[in-house]
């Protein structure tokens, strides 16, 4: 995939890593993807949203949403928004935002409260940042219609049994690291999430654009 944005270099070297790994998703976690893919495809290149859903909107959810669309960003698909909401509102956890930091990007409050800030990511100096905080799925910020709606956690899809507004609904669950809060593997698995999302959201990308020239070719 041709990149189109700068990058910190941290981040620039995590993003390299990210590339070079997405061999090794397994061929079954690439089945749900492709359902991912193929929606992305369907849209013909129109305004195609997807609002990532987990319960509580503080780790999953927003590590799909800003890995996706850095990964949309960096393949020229101008046309792909991401969102991200929960079946309640928390805040983004600060596990997550040191893991983010951790990876290269740039992060600073930028409102919100004191319980659910506000965060801006920056992946370089040039562009917007990517805005994240906690919300509901059906917040205002959010698609109110025609939005895929993906399922990254096993408690969104049991709770949300009906999603007012989705033109699809996709299950692409990932493992809570919440499991490992308190514990001395708790960074370890939090990294190992965030680099799990990042390659699988670039994958996705990557798919797009390849499917894309081929058609174009045809």
């Amino acid at each position: 995939m041709e990149r189109t944005l700068a990058f910190y270099p941290d981040l620039d070297s995590y993003w390299k890593k990210v590339q070079m790994n997405i061999s090794g998703i397994p061929d079954e976690r690439k089945g749900h993807l492709d359902e991912l893919v193929r929606y992305i495809q369907n849209s013909d290149h129109k305004d195609c949203h997807l609002v990532f859903i987990c319960t509580h909107n503080s780790r999953r959810s927003h590590l799909s949403q800003l890995f996706a669309q850095l990964a949309a960003y960096d393949s020229g698909l101008n046309y792909i928004h991401t969102y991200s909401g929960g079946t309640e509102a928390t805040a983004l956890n600060p596990r997550v935002v040191q893991a983010l930091e951790r990876a290269g990007f740039r992060i600073k409050p930028s409102g919100g409260t004191a319980s659910n800030p506000v965060y801006a990511i920056h992946y370089n100096d040039l562009d917007e940042p990517i805005s994240v905080f906690s919300k509901t799925y059906d917040d205002p910020s959010n698609p109110p219609d025609d939005f895929a709606a993906v399922m990254t956690c096993s408690d969104a899809e049991e709770n949300c049994p009906y999603i007012p507004g989705t033109s699809a609904r996709i299950s692409v669950k990932y493992e809570d690291p919440k499991v490992a809060d308190g514990t001395p593997y708790e960074t370890e698995r939090y990294d190992e999430r965030t680099f799990q999302i990042a390659c699988e959201m670039y994958y996705v990308m990557d798919r797009v654009v390849t499917l894309t020239d081929q058609n174009q070719l045809r």
